[in-house]
């Protein structure tokens, strides 16, 4: 019952009913949402359906709705190509180089600026400072330094004797696109690892220490175990930027030469809108959706599923 005075009387009214309540709470959660859903269904499930569908088509993207249904033709044709199987090989390489060059460098920094020494805070501004740079500047200005014979780094080893043609040779322009993936993305690791680090109690590792145990194996039997949610996290977004990636290559090389650096994204701009083959760069989208989608499926129910757990743990225990 709920009081409700007025001057020197009292008048008691009933308490609202729980289904009201719960149709006053879901109301007010759906009004909450609903511009947030309204938004994703436009710009995130609509593109997908329509790519999904326009992937069973023969299409130029012109004159309306496509009509020449061609079924899984464009798949066929798609997983048939040497150009689509270079892709697909270029993403392992690139994801297998991050994960075991670009995100130990990224910790092993991250470990170093933890440590008291002087200037570490502007150590980490410079580290991170890349990162905050588009990777359209980021491939301008690469382009410059590794510009062939009069780029920056050939006058830098010229004073070797030493001459590359980094981006415009098929045998360097994938260890060169590499490298500059790494300058620009290790930053935003460290970061992550940094934060991860000053997360972990000291006194673990003050204890490791009177106990008698190196740096070393303090690193490896406390730290490093400890940073396993942040290292899983980094790995996952090395792999989906890596299955994406498309601005640095179209900006550095445009996938050349001769294909030895294109990656799926490139492809699907190649076709799509420089030969008119939309219903072909679709397919192209779709195996990139479906690449993306079961990898985090299967990373977050068999690599995360730790983590996760103690995170609706932690939440379901606030509530």
């Amino acid at each position: 019952m709920t009081t409700l005075i007025r001057g020197p009387e009292a008048v008691m009214l009933p308490a609202p009913a729980p289904a009201a309540k719960r149709r006053g709470r879901w109301l007010t959660i759906t009004l909450f949402l609903l511009p947030a859903l309204v938004l994703f269904l436009l710009l995130v499930v609509a593109p997908i359906l329509v790519a999904i569908y326009s992937s069973a088509f023969r299409w130029n993207g012109f004159g309306g709705l496509p009509t020449n249904f061609i079924g899984f033709d464009n798949f066929t044709r798609l997983f048939s190509t040497e150009i689509f199987r270079q892709d697909l090989w270029h993403l392992l390489v690139l994801v297998l180089l991050s994960v075991c060059i670009q995100l130990p460098f990224s910790l092993a920094i991250a470990m170093l600026l933890n440590q008291r020494i002087r200037g570490r805070a502007l150590y980490r501004v410079v580290f991170f400072a890349p990162y905050v740079l588009s990777e359209v500047i980021t491939g301008v200005l690469f382009s410059l330094i590794l510009s062939p014979g009069s780029g920056i780094a050939n006058e830098l080893l010229s004073v070797f004797g030493i001459e590359s043609e980094f981006l415009a040779d098929p045998g360097t322009v994938m260890p060169s696109l590499f490298l500059v993936m790494t300058w620009k993305y290790f930053g935003f690791h460290m970061m992550i690892y940094l934060a991860g680090r000053q997360n972990i109690p000291n006194e673990l590792i003050e204890a490791a220490q009177i106990d008698g145990a190196s740096t070393w194996k303090t690193f490896r039997h406390i730290t490093l175990p400890l940073l396993g949610p942040t290292i899983r996290i980094s790995i996952f977004l090395t792999v989906i930027y890596t299955i994406q990636l498309f601005d640095l290559v179209w900006i550095l090389t445009q996938g050349g030469p001769s294909h030895s650096s294109e990656t799926m994204a490139v492809t699907m701009m190649e076709y799509g809108f420089k030969r008119s083959q939309v219903g072909y760069a679709s397919a192209i989208s779709v195996v990139m959706f479906v690449l993306s989608l079961v990898f985090a499926l299967f990373y977050q129910r068999f690599v995360m599923r730790r983590d996760l757990a103690g995170a609706t743990t932690t939440m379901g225990g606030r509530r």
